[in-house]
Order: structure tokens, then sequence, then C-alpha cells
């Protein structure tokens, strides 16, 4: 036994064993001590005889032997509750005289300290340690009852405000309550015991009245609370819990020490007290367990409804506490994949309406009160200037004034409000996890100094490891109960904003939506409100990094001294550099993001037009240009790479360098100063707590920057101004009438000028009014004007009654045909069949693949423009509201159609007859049958009418009618054609807007799908109506718009593609191995086993460095030692530079190769691949997947293998210390790993159920955003917020998992590391004999930053699971079978080849693809060279498969054709294709100059280009433009019209000139002028050579050689036209269709 000052006599040792009390001698004057005695229940009887001949009469000087005799006549003195502290001893020892007053004095403070000290003796410095029972009664008694009366008052308020119904009176709460009258009853038994002794003049000590009066009242507050927490539906008491713990970890103590008296009495000392003691301690841990169970739900309680609802919700304070109640979910997702089905419902408090809704109270409250500010300083204002009549200054003054007050709204303060109370919790929880982080490395200095100290009791050690690992679960708890808190606030942050967004998007004005595009708006909702979400969760730091990097520094002070100040140094030196690292990262990604965006862009293009460049056979030229830009962009990633590699320099080694710093000039200042395991590890394991505050400040720093800006945005959007609701009268009206409005001016905008001018207009109930007028007079503005969408400026509007709106450009939802006509109505199908009918739907439905079911993409990107009209306008109908406001609908059909609409629908006979109904329209010949015409020229009404009397004024009216009759007399149904498909491309093409969420160009996908008009129908046994009349055919535009080929059910999703299920195969690994080198793969892992060896070496160097014994104060060698330790410090920084640069070049060179053989792979993939996959999924390969393995793969590899190296070389440092540890490891590994695969396997699948969902948010926002006014007119705004918030929650539902099983994860792992913790200190202990100093630091130190690596090992394995699926899915598209190849060496056809341009097909037999019917069959004909051939055909006759096979697109099933001799099947693609020529139907540029769209090789000179241009007529337009052959086209030659499209691929045949010419004719997409000019072109130009083309309009092919007419791939007729038509047969019948026989 040793004690820093005391060495008490040897006859002690046996008196200890004897009885507990000990003391150090109190000098207490006469009487006091009686006092204490009293109080602590000591009598003269209990006093222990001790020799009063002590040993400290020796040490006491002379002089001072009043004071001994004082000490001995009174032997109680060195008694059980012995007061004065050591000091007094300290004194006497040193012989230092302690005096009557001073002893006075050390009695009196002694005496306060009466509760605070026990005697050291008897609790420290002894192997078997107790506490005085002084100690006992008080302090210990009442702990848990200071703990509950200081926690209740906060409780009371929590419980007042939580509503959650009643719970009803169970048998566990009996029993509680049971069990909590009796705890009273004892404690009040004691009290009452206490009075019988006073009454039997014995007197007890005033603690024991005091104490049990506090416990029996607290327990009593106890029980109470239970019943409390029952009527206000507490199923599990955080609070009680803790109570009920504290009072049995509060009774161990005494519980021990009554059983270790009785044992050494062998008698019990006062038997009812100890009686009610033990029955006291029973209760409690009875109470204790019963808490721990929860109570069934409560009743009455809102959350009844849930399908599905969390268990979190009804999950005890335990399970919350350890987030138990997610185990089952865990479970769950490691047996399958997890599915929409098993999530669970959102919590109450993060559903979006009750969170919207607090955030727009808490938005309109801000807005009121600065509306309310600026009103009062306007107030001011003009009371001022009225009474200073041209006092110049003072006004002056207060206008400026003025300007400061006018505050804008914050919407910052209102996100405070709203979301601020619960994030503060978090905080607070913050504040304890940074508190209790300090306490382990104070623990470790304890340790360390007992394991120096030889005779220091074992139990010491145990209670160390104990405290280590307590401690340690502490922090862990409430860590992930902080981020727990900061999460879901992000999450809630993010389901406001985004709603608040939505809501605002539907009431801004049209001029407010201007400013902005939808695309802008959209980025609001997922990039800004995203970036909130990311910044709370560490938004903490901001005052948690200073506060933790204060304390470390104060501790680090008192252990080193001021060379602390070198390693600060060194660290803030380090900020600017990272900073610096980070800058140049963020400008190379940029340029990397570009070229990226540019890659993108251009494989989008090819694969939208693969089969052009299959048929020019182009793809070598194409290939170049990507991987150019590929070039560049790995270019741009190598720079970043050597960055980074830089960063992780200085990341791993900063806090190596700091220690090594601080180390040597704390060695070096002064030699005194010696370095010690305390010092050295204490001080490593604060640097390791430094590292993460001064890494995340800057993150953090710059992330709150970027919010700002973020804020900022939102802010100005929510701030726009409101439609006015009251601009537009719906009450009041003038009877008889549907719509007045009286001397009303409107423009688009307060300050743009007005559109519509002093208009006047009554329109009778039931009336048809037209409105006609010249493009842009203000027509449409009219509508806009009566649905309020406009700025009033004067006037009076009025409409009576509900409104149904149909907008020039139809607005058509992303659901199912029949849900875009019901809008949100009760169905009626008798209702609805009529109206399909009446607007000519029915002929539609039938071609679409599901009929009303189909599926409409974005956009209605799958119907025609007619079809998107009449859609639009069928809702109108079936909403069969009172008014209807028609904007144009008829332009977009053609005119049959429009007829039949009109006289079905509109019309004074049509369905809508009764209803008040203007209609704006061109088509002059409706006009007659209207009730009223209304004509507007620049704004103004110019004149009103019947049709009869516009036309006897003779004005504007008659001058139109004759404008546009003439117009009307050219071939209607071209006319009407050319505009529809003009319109059609047009709009197409601009919903090439990509899904923002996750890079999928989704609506790219659909639209490929349907303009690849390859007739995928004809290969589905044509599906189109073959026997409509050709007029109808016409009519319809073409019946043929592909519907989506049917794709086989499992090809549904990208989503439901094979790989994301289930675990990783560890081929992956392997080919992404492969792909990377094996053998820079080896050397990868050998350099991260070298650096963590240096690692390891440095730390061990370390230890020994510190176990170097002192000499005279000093340490010898001490550079020696220093230069050592930074030789291997510095050597281990280098090889992780060098490995993660080596990692990083592997990386580089795998991505490279998985790029090449997926663009070379798809280069030669057959067409038949494309017919069948959404360019989309392709597309994805080359963006999502393709950025994985460039940029997230690499990081989380270089994560992975750091975490793993890390954990590793933790295990190896703590086995080799204490070798006892291996016996742990096993059991702690298979947890750890059990964990690890259930987590992944959720998590992984949770992360992509997230992606799933949360792109529909945006796709629906940004449908809203177009279509607002029809929203508005319909009323439906509503039930559109309802969908978004719905969309949002269903996003949540998978959000809020993740976040979960990231906290259970963590609990758990840490808990892994926590025991790490333990067993490393306690196995220190046990081996303490033979461990030095050193050692045990270095393993503890190791074992505490254990957990952290432990966690992102499991973090890391998770993200490269989830990614290196990427590598599967491009290794899948490389592998896809490939056609033919190109070019055959031995087989090359003759350079002139084909001279004649002959053709023979023997025996042709083709299909599209395995599974599918022939579509040509046995075809045998023979062309000779110069030929003119015509094909025709019905459609899914096999015209467009002819010509396919000649450039073997489509491979024979059986037989040959032969041009000019050669078998066409032997020779390369690209030798036969690049022989011949064809001018597709569908015209496809890509974006590049004009000159490389003709002749990509750049094979011709600038001569034979303009020649090529000039007889395809367009070197007039060349020559006009500025950058003539260079002209830029745009995507897809968006900038060219669809003609001058056509006669550039005219320009392309012209340059190429082959014997042999196929012309697939151009159906309605082109005017007739340009079809002559090809026509004209094609006659003179290719005289001499072969020409097969497969006409649509016959007239082009009349004077051709002969006219093969195909019917159901087989040759039906072939000969000349003339022959043809006299025999009557079935071209004789299509020629009779078309007018020409």
């Amino acid at each position: 036994m040793s004690s820093p000052v005391l060495q008490p006599p040897a006859h002690r040792t046996d008196f200890v064993a004897r009885s507990q009390a000990v003391g150090i001698a109190g000098v207490l004057e006469e009487g006091e001590e009686n006092a204490v005695f009293d109080f602590c229940g000591l009598h003269s009887a209990q006093v222990l005889d001790i020799l009063a001949g002590s040993v400290f009469e020796s040490r006491i000087l002379a002089g001072e032997k009043a004071l001994v005799q004082v000490l001995q006549s009174r032997l109680g003195i060195l008694e059980k509750c012995s007061v004065v502290r050591i000091a007094v001893f300290g004194k006497l020892q040193a012989g230092v005289p302690v005096g009557g007053a001073s002893a006075h004095l050390l009695i009196n403070v002694s005496f306060f300290f009466l509760l605070s000290f026990q005697d050291a003796n008897l609790s420290i410095h002894t192997d078997n340690p107790d506490l005085t029972p002084c100690f006992q009664n008080t302090i210990l008694a009442w702990i848990p009852s200071i703990y509950l009366w200081t926690a209740l008052p906060f409780y009371l308020l929590y419980l007042k405000r939580s509503k959650r119904g009643y719970i009803v009176l169970s048998m566990l709460s009996r029993f509680k309550t049971l069990f909590g009258v009796l705890l009273w009853c004892v404690s009040w038994a004691d009290l009452f015991y206490s009075f019988h002794e006073l009454l039997q003049s014995r007197t007890p000590p005033p603690v024991y009245f005091v104490t049990p009066l506090v416990v029996g009242i607290t327990v009593l507050l106890a029980t109470l609370l239970i019943q409390y927490e029952r009527l206000r539906g507490v199923q599990s008491s955080g609070v009680l819990i803790i109570f009920w713990f504290l009072s049995v970890l509060c009774a161990v103590g005494p519980f021990r020490s009554k059983i270790m008296t009785t044992t050494a009495q062998n008698h019990v000392n006062e038997r009812f007290r100890s009686a009610t003691f033990y029955i006291h301690f029973v209760l409690l841990i009875i109470e204790l367990i019963l808490s721990c169970f929860k109570e069934k739900p409560p009743f009455f309680s809102p959350t009844n409804t849930d399908p599905n609802p969390s268990p979190e919700l009804t999950s005890g304070f335990l399970s919350r506490l350890t987030f138990w109640w997610f185990t089952s979910f865990a479970i769950l997702g490691y047996k399958k994949p997890l599915e929409d089905k098993d999530l669970w419902s959102l919590n109450e408090d993060d559903i979006s309406k009750n969170i919207v809704q607090k955030l727009s109270r808490e938005w309109d409250k801000e807005k009121a009160e600065c509306k309310q500010k600026e009103d009062v300083t306007y107030r001011k204002k003009s009371t001022h200037a009225l009474n200073h009549v041209g006092d110049g200054p003072e006004e002056a003054e207060v206008l400026i004034r003025d300007k400061r007050h006018n505050r804008k709204p914050s919407f910052l303060k209102a996100l405070m409000r709203t979301f601020g109370p619960y994030f503060l919790i978090g905080s607070f929880f913050k504040l304890i996890q940074d508190l209790l982080s300090f306490v382990n490395p104070q623990l470790l200095s304890v340790l360390i100094s007992f394991i120096k100290n030889e005779d220091a009791p074992a139990w010491w050690g145990f209670l160390i490891a104990a405290l280590m690992f307590t401690c340690a679960v502490l922090q862990t708890l409430i860590l992930h109960q902080h981020f727990q808190y900061c999460f879901v606030t992000g999450m809630r942050l993010r389901t406001g904003i985004t709603g608040v967004i939505y809501r605002k998007s539907l009431v801004i004005t049209n001029s407010a939506k201007r400013s902005s595009t939808v695309g802008e708006i959209v980025n609001l909702m997922s990039v800004d409100a995203q970036r909130f979400m990311d910044l709370v969760a560490f938004l903490n730091m901001l005052w948690s990094a200073p506060l933790q990097t204060c304390l470390a520094l104060y501790f680090l002070w008192q252990a080193l001294g001021p060379s602390v100040l070198a390693g600060v140094a060194v660290m803030v030196l380090l900020i600017p550099f990272n900073s610096a690292v980070a800058i140049k990262t963020r400008a190379f990604q940029v340029e990397q993001m570009r070229y990226k965006d540019s890659r993108i862009k251009l494989m989008n293009e090819i694969l939208g037009g693969i089969k052009v460049l299959k048929l020019y056979a182009w793809e070598p030229s194409f290939s170049e240009k990507v991987l150019e830009i590929r070039k560049n962009e790995l270019r741009v990633l190598k720079k970043s790479a050597y960055l980074n590699s830089l960063s992780n320099f200085a990341w791993i080694s900063s806090p190596f360098l700091v220690a090594l710093t601080t180390f040597a000039v704390y060695v070096l200042v002064d030699e005194k100063n010696t370095l010690d395991a305390e010092k050295a590890f204490v001080s490593l394991s604060l640097f390791n707590i430094l590292k993460f505050p001064l890494t995340m400040l800057p993150q953090v720093i710059s992330n709150i920057a970027q919010t700002s800006v973020s804020l900022k945005r939102i802010q100005q959007f929510l701030s726009h101004d409101e439609l006015d609701p009251n601009c537009v009268e719906r009450k009041v009206i003038a009877p008889g009438y549907a719509i007045s409005v009286k001397n009303a001016t409107f423009s688009w905008g307060k300050e743009l000028k007005p559109s519509l001018k002093d208009i006047n207009l009554m329109v009778p109930s039931g009336a048809l009014v037209a409105v006609v007028g010249h493009v842009g007079c203000g027509k449409s503005s009219l509508v806009s004007a009566l649905l309020g969408e406009m700025e009033k400026l004067e006037g009076e509007v009025a409409v009576k009654g509900s409104v149904a709106y149909v907008p020039q450009q139809a607005w058509i939802q992303n659901a199912t045909l029949k849900d875009n006509i019901l809008f949100g109505q009760a169905p009626n199908e008798q209702k609805y069949q009529n109206i399909l009918e009446a607007c000519a739907l029915k002929t539609d439905l039938e071609v679409l693949p599901g009929g009303d079911h189909t599926e409409i993409g974005e956009k209605g990107i799958n119907l025609s423009g007619g079809q998107r009209q009449r859609v639009s306008l069928a809702r109108a109908v079936f909403s069969s509201s009172d008014i209807y406001l028609l904007d144009d609908p008829l332009s977009a059909v053609d005119s049959h159609v429009a007829k039949h609409i009109f006289d079905q629908v509109i019309g004074p006979d049509g369905v809508l007859k009764g209803k008040t109904r203007i209609l704006v329209t061109h088509g002059i010949g409706f006009l007659p049958q209207v009730d009223h015409i209304v004509v507007l020229t620049d704004g103004k009404i110019s004149e009103m009418g019947s049709y009869q009397e516009l036309l006897k004024q003779n004005k504007a009216f008659a001058e139109f009618l004759r404008n546009y009759a003439l117009d009307e007399n050219i071939e209607e149904d071209e006319l009407t054609m050319i505009e529809e498909e003009e319109v059609l491309l047009a709009e197409d093409t601009l919903s090439i807007h990509t899904d923002l969420a996750d890079n999928e160009p989704v609506t790219n996908e659909v639209r490929k799908q349907f303009l690849r008009q390859l007739s995928v129908i004809s290969s589905e046994g044509g599906e189109c109506p073959n026997k409509m009349s050709t007029k109808r055919r016409v009519a319809e535009k073409k019946p043929a718009e592909p519907p989506l080929p049917k794709r086989n059910p499992n090809e549904k999703l990208i989503q439901a593609e094979t790989t994301e299920v289930g675990t990783v195969k560890l081929t992956v690994f392997w080919q992404y191995m492969k792909a990377v080198s094996p053998v820079i793969s080896l050397i990868i892992c050998f350099l991260y086993c070298c650096q963590n060896a240096a690692a390891i070496g440095a730390n061990v160097w370390l230890s020994d460095w510190t176990n170097e014994p002192v000499i005279n104060g000093t340490q010898h060698n001490t550079s020696m030692r220093i230069g050592v330790y930074a030789a291997l410090g510095l050597l281990q920084g280098f090889i992780v530079f060098v490995s993660s640069f080596t990692l990083a070049m592997g990386g580089i060179n795998a991505a490279r190769k998985l790029h090449m053989a997926l663009l070379e792979n798809k280069f030669h993939t057959p067409q038949s691949f494309y017919d069948t996959t959404p360019t989309g999924r392709v597309i994805n390969r080359f963006s999502k997947d393709i950025f994985v393995i460039d940029e997230v793969i690499p990081p989380t590899i270089l994560m992975f293998l750091g975490t793993f190296f890390n954990s590793l070389s933790t295990m190896i440092v703590i086995i080799a210390s204490t070798p006892l540890f291996t016996v742990v490891i096993i059991p702690l590994a298979v947890l750890y790993y059990f964990v690890q695969r259930f987590y992944v396997a959720t998590s992984r699948q949770l992360k992509r159920l997230e992606s799933v969902s949360r792109s529909p948010i945006y796709s629906h926002f940004s449908e809203t955003i177009s279509g607002t006014s029809v929203i508005r007119a319909y009323r439906r705004e509503k039930s559109f917020i309802d969908i978004s918030d719905l969309k949002v929650d269903e996003n949540q539902k998978s959000y809020y998992p993740s976040i979960m099983s990231n906290r259970w994860l963590g609990i758990r792992v840490e808990f892994v590391g926590n025991c790490i913790v333990l067993f490393a200190a306690l196995f220190a202990v046990i081996g303490k004999s033979s461990l030095n100093a050193g050692l045990v630091g270095l393993s503890v130190s190791y074992a505490l930053q254990v957990t952290l690596a432990l966690n992102w090992m499991v973090r890391t394995t998770s993200d490269l699971e989830t990614n290196i699926v990427a590598v599967e899915r491009i290794k899948e598209y490389s592998e896809t079978e490939t056609e033919a190849p190109w070019i055959i060496e031995n087989k090359r056809p003759p350079a002139d080849w084909p001279s004649r341009g002959e053709l023979e097909f023997i025996n042709y037999s083709v299909r599209y693809r395995k599974g599918l019917d022939l579509v040509l069959k046995d075809l045998n004909l023979r062309v000779h060279g110069g030929e003119k051939i015509g094909i025709v055909g019905r459609t899914g006759a096999g015209k467009s498969s002819m010509t396919l096979c000649l450039f073997r697109i489509l491979e024979a099933v059986k037989g040959e054709i032969i041009i000019d001799g050669v078998r066409i099947s032997e020779i390369g693609l690209h030798d036969l294709r690049s022989r011949l020529t064809i001018i597709p139907q569908d015209p496809v540029l890509f974006s590049g100059t004009l000159r490389m769209n003709l002749d990509p090789f750049n094979k011709y000179s600038d001569e034979e280009v303009w020649k090529a241009l000039e007889l395809s007529h367009l070197k007039r337009f060349v020559s006009s433009q500025p950058s003539m052959l260079e002209f830029e086209c745009s995507e897809g030659g968006e900038n060219l019209s669809v003609g001058q499209r056509q006669l550039v691929c005219l320009a392309r045949a012209l340059l190429r000139k082959t014997r042999i010419l196929i012309l697939d004719e151009a159906t309605a997409a082109i005017d007739l002028e340009t079809d002559d000019l090809i026509q004209m072109t094609i006659r003179t130009q290719f005289e001499d050579c072969t020409v097969l083309t497969i006409a649509h309009r016959l007239n082009t092919i009349m004077d051709y050689t002969r006219i093969l007419v195909l019917d159901n791939g087989t040759i039906a007729e072939f000969d000349t036209p003339t022959n043809l038509i006299a025999s009557k047969g079935i071209f004789y019948g299509m020629a009779k269709d078309a007018g020409l026989a």
C-alpha cells in the first residue's frame, strides 16, 4: 500500500482487515467532534480502540505536545468520519508546526468538507476498498433524488405538450406502481424506526431522519410520474429508467459494504435497518427491470391509421437509445432485397403536409412583420413631410433612414423558428459528446501512471478500464443521438423547402415566372434544398470545432507546456495548403464536367443516329471524336489525382507532423524535459481528437458559403409577386351573361406595356364566340386575361361559373391517357366513351400499345401534336364546366379531324351546346356557324358581331377572310401536315431536358424510342390498321407513329436490370483488378502494408523512447530518437503519397480501358440491339457508370484500404503488446462481420429505393410549372400540392430508414470498438507486471482510434459494393454480341466495285431479330445496272427491310444478295456500306460543322463539297451564312428546317456518288417543293446509277423502269408501271386511290 503523503504504522494492516473503520487524524476542538459523530451516527460504543501511542508523536516537534495530548485524549478522533484533509498530516509529517489557530481554521474548513471527503485509506489505498458510512448515507443516497428533482420541471413541460392519447392500465403499470408504493413504505419504515429510537431515548443521528424522508418523497414522486406518463401516452420513460438505474448503482456500494461488515464481524449490526435496506435494494432492481419494458400503444392516438407504422414510435427508451427497433428492418433487408412495400410510414412530424404548414406559417408571419414595419416607416415619413413643408435636408434624412428600416423578409428566420428548437436538442448532445471525448485521454494518463506505480492495488486498473469503456459507450450513444437529431432536421428542412417552393410555383405571376427558367426553379428544389440538408448534418461544427480545439490545446498545454504552440503552428500552416488544394480541385472539377457534358452530348447524338452512322459507315470518325474528348477528360482527372495524392499526404501526415514538431521542441528546449509514456501517448490521443475539427471546419465554412447563395436564391423566388386571386370577379355578374369585361386593360407584367387595351366584352350564357385576328394580336392574351393570369391594370372582369381551358400548346401529364382526360374527376364510363368518340380519339387508341392505359411520357412525348391537342380537348369536355376557353385547339389537327371535332364537340350541335364557349381560331370554315365573332387587332377589339354583320361592314374582318381564304385553297391536307410535323419535331427536340436528379436522360430515352423510325411496326406484324383508306391515313398524318416497341416485361425500367440485387460477386472485383492490371493492384496492397508498417514502427519507436530511463533528470540520445521518429513518420507520408497516386493512376487506367471496350462494342453492336434497348439505358452506362468508375471507385478503394489496414494494424499492435487479446478477437470479429453484412445489404437497397423515388419529385415539379395555368383554370392546385407532398413523402420514406441504418450501424460497430478499448485496457491491467508504460500507452491509444476506422470501414465496404456494380454494368454492355467485322483483309472487293450496279436477290429471307417472324420470304429478283426501281407496298410489307438487307443492317436467314458478282455476305461491312449510297427517310444531322456533316473523313476537296451543295440547291443558303462551310449545325440539325436537312442528306449522296443509290422517301416531313427538287436532282445526277426508291407518293415513281410491289414480305408484282396498271392488280388499286389511274 502506498500513499503520496502518509505511511501509517505497520500494525494498521491487521486492523484494516478487522474492521472498516480507519481514519486520518482530524484535529478537533472539544465538542466539535461530537457534532460530527452525532451526525454520522457514531457512538462511543462503536469507537474502536487504536493504540494511542501514535507514530505521529515522534514526528511532531516539541512545543506541539499539547496537540498530541489532545489527540491521545480523544481516542475517537481516528474514526470513521475523520474529516480533516491529508493536508494536516502533510504538515504534521513534514514537522511543520501546527498551531492552535491554524488547527482551528483547518477544523472549521474540514467540517465543511465533511460530506465531500471520505477516508482515503479506507477507500483508495487498499486492496479491498469501501466507502465511509457517512458518505453512503448522505451523498450516495441523495444522488438519484437530486437528479429526478432537477429533471422534473423540464420533463413535466415536455409531457404537457406531447399529446398521444392515454394508455389503458396494464399489468405492467400496476406492478410498477405497486413496487413504487412498497419502496415508499420501506423508506418511511426507516423514518418511523428512527422516531421509535428517539422515543426509546436513543438519539439517532439526524442523517437517519433526512435520508429516508428525501428518498421516500422521491420514490413517491417517481410512482406518481409512472401514472402521469401513462395518462399522457408515454410508452417507455427515459427519465425514470435513468432514475432507477442511478438508484440501483448508488445502492450497490452500501450493499457490498454491509455484506463485508457482516462477514467481518460475524453478526449483523442494526438488524432493522439492514433488513429494510436489503428489501429496498431488491425492489429497486425489480423497478429497474420493469421500467425497461414498454407499455402498449396509447388509445385514441392519431397514428392508428398507418398501414405500416414505424416501430420507432412505439419503441422503448433503451430501444431508441441503441436504435434496437431498427434491427428487424436490417434483418429483413438481409433476407431479401427491400421493396417499397417494406418501408415504414413516416412519423407524424416528418410528413410534408405538417412540416410545410409550419414553415409556411412562420414565413407568412415573417412577411407580415416586414410589411408592418414598412407601413410604419411610410407613415412616419408622410407625417414628417407635412410638418416641415419644404424642409429639404430633414426630409432627405428621413428617406435615408427609411432605406435602412425597410428590410426584406428573411427566409432564414422562418427556417430557424420552424426547425431551430428541434435542432438545438441535437446541439446539446453534441456539447456533451465533445466534453466526454476528452475524458478518455485523461483516463489513459491515469492508466499509464497506474502501470508505472508498482504497488497500486489492482482494482484501480479495473476501475480505469471500466470507466474508459463506460465513457466510450456514453460517447457513442450521445453522438448518435446528436446525428439523429441533425439528420432528421436536415430531412425536414428539405421537405419544408421543397413544399414551400412547390406551393409558391403555383401562384407566382407570369412575369415572375419568366425571370427564371423551369430548369432554374427545379434546381432550387433539387440542388439548393439538398445543400441545406447536407449542411445541417455538420452545422454544429461551427461552434464545436473551436471548442474542441481550445480544450485539446488546454490539456496539451498542461502536459507539454508552450511547446504545443509549435504543433499548432504546423496545423495552422496546413490549413491554407488544404484550402489551396481544394480550390484547385474545384477548378479541375469544373473543367472535367465540361468535357464530360460534351462527351455525353456527343454520345447521345451518336446513339440517336446510330443507324445513319452504320448506313454511311461513319463509325470510325465519330469514335475518334469521342476518344479525343475522353483523352482530355482523363488528362484533367490525372491532374486532380496528383492534387488528391498531395492532400492525402497532408491529411495522413498532419497529425504526425504536429506530434513530431511538438515533441521535438519539447525535448530540445530544455534537457530537463523528458518524454515519458504518459505525456507522449496522451498528447497523441489529443492530437487525434484535434484532427477531425480542423479538417471539418474549412469544409463547413465553404458549405455555409454555398448554402447562403442557395438561401438567397430561394428567398428571391419566394418573394416574387403572386397572382391576385381577386382580379377576376367570380360571384357577381349581370344576369343572363357568363362573361363580362368592362373598360379593362391588361399587361403580362406591371413593368411591361399593356397587351390588351380598353376591352369591352359581354358574352351571353350559352353562346359560342369566335375570337379571330392576325398572329400576335392578343387572342391568347384575352383568354389568359379571363383566367386571371394577366395583370389587370384597370377595369373589371367577371366570369361566372367553373372554367375549362384548352391551351394552345397542349399540356399533357406523365400519366396514362385516361388519367389525362379524367384529370381527377370521378370516372363515368358512358360519358368517357362518348367523349373519346367526339374528340376522334378512338382510332388513336387502337394504335397505342396499351389503349387508354398507355403511359404517356413527359410532355406527351409519345403522342403526335394532334393527339395531344385532342386529349387536352377531351379533358376540358369531360370536366363538364360552365365556361369553355378554347385557345386554338383546331390548328394542331388536320382539316377533316378539325371539322369532325367542330361538328361533334364545339359547334352548335356538338357535345358542348348550351355551354358558354370562347373559341380562338384561324379556321375560317367554322366562322359562319358561330354566334358572335370578336376581331382583335393590336390588342384592341376592332369589331364584333355575327358572321353576316361583319361581312357587310367590310372592315378588317373581311380583309382577314380574303387573306386566309387564299391559303385555304392549297391542298389542305398537305398544308396541315407540314405544319403539324414541323411543330411536332420542334416540340420534341425541345424536350431534351435531361432529368436533373440523376443525370439519366429519361426523356430522351422515350423520345429517341419513337423517333427511331425503323419500321419496328412492320417487324411486329404491322400493327397499323392497314385497311384504312389512304385519305384517312393522310389526315391522321401517319398512324405509324411507332408505338413504343412493346418491350418484354423484364425490361421495364432501368432499375429492373440484372445486377442491382444481392451481394456483388468477387468476379466483378477481379474484373476491375484486371482493368487496373493485377501487378499494380498487388503493388498498391504492398505499399499499404509498408505504410502501416512505417506508422507502427514510428509509434513503437516512440513507446521505446518513452521507456528510456531518466538519468539525473535527463534522457540521453534525444537527437537520435527524434531523428529516427521523424524518418519513420515521413517515410509513412511518402508511401501514402506514392500509394494513393499509384491507385489513382491504376483507376484512370482502368477507366480508360473499360470505356474503350464499351465504346468499341457499342459501335460494333448490331442495329437490332438499339431497337430493343432504350437509348437512355446505354447513355446511362456512358454517363453515370463511367462517372462512378472515373471518380467514385478509386477514392472509395483508397478509403477502404486505408481503414482496413488501419484496423488491421491496431489489432497487430494490441496483440503484440498484450497477447491475451487474441482470445477476444474472434467473437468481436464475428459480431462485426454480421453487423456489416446486415447493414450493407439493407443500406444498398435503401440507397437505390431513395434514388429511384427522388426523380419523380422533380419531374412532377417541372411538369407542374409548365402547366400552372391549366391547373389553376381547373382549380386543381390543392390536389397537385397533395401529389407533390406524397411524392416527397415517398422519397423520405426510403431516406429516413437509411439515416437510421447509419445510426444503427454506428452504435453496433462503435460498440465493437469500445470493447476493443475495454479489453486492451483490461489485459494491460492483468499483464501489468510484464508490461512497461510505453507499450500500454501504445496499445490503448491505438484502441481509442479504432472505433472510427471500424465505422468507416463498413461504410466504405458498403459504398464499394454499391459502386463496383458499375463495372459489372459496363462489362455487360461491353460484351453484347457484335456484327460482322468492318473490314476482312483477304476478302476486300476491287477498288471500283460496284462498277455496273447489278443487284440480285437469291431465295432471300430475313427477320428483324430472333424469335420474330420473317419479314422477307424467299425473294428472287434481279436488277440490271442503271435501272430505276420503285418499291411500293402497304406499311409492314417489308419495303424498308429490303434496303436494310442491302446494307447488312439485317443479316440473311437464308439466301444471298449479289452485287456485281460479289456476295455481300463475304466482305467486310465497311467495304460494303461505303460503296452504296442511301438517302434515309428521316434526315439525321449531328452537331458540328456542315462540312463535317457532309464529309466526316475529309476525303473530298472544298470544290467537290461546293459542287454537291450547288446540285442539292443548298449553295445559296450556305454561302449566305457568314461561316459558310463551317456553319455550325446544332444538335439534330435544329437550326435548319426539315426540308434543308433532307437536302443536306442529298448533298451527302451526291458527294459519295456510288453506282447504287437507295432512296427511302421521306414521309410527310417534307414540303412538295423540296421533294420535287430532290427528284429532279436524282433524275439528272444519278442517270447512270441503279436507283431503288421506296415510294410513299406514287407520282414520283410513275416514270421508273420497273416497280416492285411487296405484300407481306413476298413479291406480289414486279413490272413496268404501265403493265401493272393494265393488269389491274394491287398497284392499280394504290394508283387509283392516289388519283393517278
